[in-house]
């Protein structure tokens, strides 16, 4: 954790005369000045709700001076704005160290105002409303909430690596069903983001990972909640940084699942955590993606990458998977029961080293493009509720087969279906 020795003079001048602050709002991302008075006044609005004699403290990373944000701090007495030189510019969640030096460096600045709640935004300033914010914090300051996930607004075909994977692995080992674990927007209350730091003082860029909040929030019996806070739009993979982006995301994820095994071991089924607001629906229509790409993608995998995924994946289901690059694009399927078997499989081959970390979760990339092809036909004329209820059975059948993960886990060289 940085030192507050470290600290420029200027911004130590500057905590000292704020003195203290309840709650702060740490932006992870690089914002224009404008948008950074209008999270001030958000962030006002939100202390007038709850009706409480609250201090809060809105740390972004440095830039020039703005004439809105003065003027919306001096309009907002109780909520101050600390230009923070510890919290580096630009970043993202594909950049472990800085998201780990910025959630670092946001609980210094915390840690020396005796702050108990914050709240972290890591999406586009243009989607934050009050209620946005109102609804990650809350839970924290009022409620006695640890970790306040966050519910997204979005259209079927957003967020396909969170609902593919992420959420239905997290659920299933971890036994909480948090609709989206990676976040990246969350409210933390001091217990734990102390709690998740000292973790990772001893391994260094583990909290580059928010997957890490999650499973560590379940693991250490903290109170986990999720809130319905809007609509956000991730921006579109690139599928040439495909490969790169599973290896970002899933290698931290398969860590954790390493170093959690007596735990998850122990969990039996999930239950729901509490949600606060209602749903929301997207405003806007989904767009489509081009299945028949998707499946020769696909089928070009099989073909050239049968040897890796012949380390990593029992006969049986390399056999299943040769079946599927055979199919037309149009009559593209495959089933939950594969897809889940697939991600287990790798989990365990990122856990026995059977080939370089990087080149297995790279090896991936071409069965989650065929599991896009598929689930992509089988939502195309979806309502909302369909594609919920679709979602649901995909989290079943990770649940389902965890008896599969259990077997091979404990017994690698014996269990080979």
């Amino acid at each position: 954790m940085p030192e507050l020795d470290a600290i420029p003079a200027e911004a130590r001048q500057r905590l000292e005369e704020i003195g203290s602050a309840d709650l702060i709002i740490g932006i992870l991302n690089t914002a224009h000045d404008h948008e950074i008075g209008t999270v001030v006044k958000t962030v006002g609005e939100v202390l007038r709700e709850l009706s409480q004699n609250l201090r809060a403290v809105v740390v972004h990373s440095p830039s020039d001076e703005a004439p809105e944000r003065h003027e919306a701090a001096r309009e907002n007495e109780s909520v101050h704005v600390v230009p923070w030189p510890l919290l580096a510019p630009n970043t993202s969640l594909t950049q472990a160290g800085s998201v780990s030096d910025g959630y670092r460096s946001i609980f210094a600045l915390g840690e020396s105002l005796g702050a108990r709640g914050y709240g972290v935004i890591a999406s586009s300033l243009e989607t934050v409303t009050s209620q946005w914010i109102s609804r990650l914090v809350e839970p924290v300051l009022n409620m006695d909430f640890d970790l306040v996930a966050p519910c997204y607004a979005r259209q079927k075909l957003e967020g396909l690596l969170n609902n593919s994977i992420l959420r239905p692995l997290m659920r299933a080992l971890y036994g909480r069903r948090i609709r989206n674990p990676l976040g990246p927007d969350f409210g933390f209350s001091a217990k734990l983001l102390r709690r998740l730091l000292y973790l990772d003082s001893g391994l260094p860029n583990r909290l580059g990972s928010p997957v890490l909040f999650a499973s560590e929030a379940a693991c250490g019996g903290f109170q986990v909640c999720q809130a319905h806070i809007g609509e956000r739009h991730p921006p579109q993979i690139d599928l040439m940084n495909l490969s790169s982006i599973l290896a970002d995301v899933l290698g931290p994820v398969f860590l954790d699942v390493e170093r959690n095994a007596p735990f998850w071991q122990k969990v039996r089924g999930s239950h729901a955590v509490r949600a606060f607001g209602e749903p929301i629906a997207s405003a806007q229509e989904d767009g489509s993606v081009d299945v028949r790409r998707l499946v020769e993608s696909f089928q070009l995998g099989s073909r050239n990458l049968q040897e890796v995924w012949g380390v990593v994946l029992p006969p049986a289901t390399l056999f299943e998977v040769r079946k599927l690059a055979r199919l037309a694009p149009d009559e593209f399927h495959m089933p939950d029961e594969l897809w889940v078997r697939i991600i287990y499989d790798f989990a365990l081959g990122h856990r026995l080293r059977t080939i370089s970390r990087d080149h297995l979760l790279r090896a991936i990339t071409p069965l989650y493009l065929g599991w896009t092809a598929s689930y992509a036909l089988e939502v195309e004329r979806s309502t909302p509720d369909m594609v919920e209820y679709r979602l649901e059975q995909l989290c079943d059948a990770y649940e389902a087969g965890k008896t599969y993960l259990l077997s091979r886990w404990r017994w690698p060289d014996r269990f080979n279906p």
